[in-house]
């Protein structure tokens, strides 16, 4: 449905709160790298947060991947989700806990909206535990939608959303 000519830039949301949490996201990264038509070329740093929903849950590990792609959105999603299923996955609980969540972020300066994919992913102006990590990677990017820059949005979120997101001494 996409075609890609070319190396696509992704931003990737990863967060895990089942489990070993750092485990889950350095091997979520190692399948990411193994792949032909992924490289991952940054990460951000790891952050502890609060669970985000009305579910009582472990607090999470979030960061974000910054990846180069051949495949399109609708074939990263797909190999996203295959990246969660290895790591076992399940889907039980909205904003339930979880071993890992990928979510595509941003795909170049695409706007997707389909039955099965939105891009810029929606809500990423109201979750602090994804903008911080962004902001360690593109604070200057401007979102496609919202026409504000990453800083920007994390900068008005902060003040009205006291969430903690704290910096978790571990690096990938």
């Amino acid at each position: 449905m996409f075609a890609v000519n070319r190396e696509k830039t992704a931003y990737i949301g990863v967060g895990s709160n089942l489990g070993n949490k750092y485990e889950n996201i350095r091997q979520a990264r190692n399948l990411l790298h193994k792949s032909s038509a992924v490289s991952v070329l940054e990460v951000s740093d790891l952050y502890t947060t609060e669970p985000f929903g009305n579910v009582p849950q472990e607090d999470f590990l979030n960061c974000v991947f910054k990846i180069e792609t051949s495949l399109n959105p609708e074939e990263l999603l797909a190999f996203l989700n295959n990246v969660e299923s290895a790591l076992k996955r399940e889907r039980t609980i909205h904003w339930g806990p979880r071993t890992l969540d990928l979510d595509i972020l941003f795909y170049d300066d695409l706007v997707i909206k389909t039955k099965k994919l939105t891009i810029p992913h929606p809500g990423i102006e109201k979750r602090l535990f994804v903008l911080i990590p962004l902001n360690d990677l593109i604070p200057d990017y401007i979102h496609p939608v919202l026409n504000k820059t990453c800083k920007t949005l994390e900068e008005e979120l902060r003040s009205i959303d006291n969430s903690a997101v704290n910096p978790s001494g571990l690096f990938l």
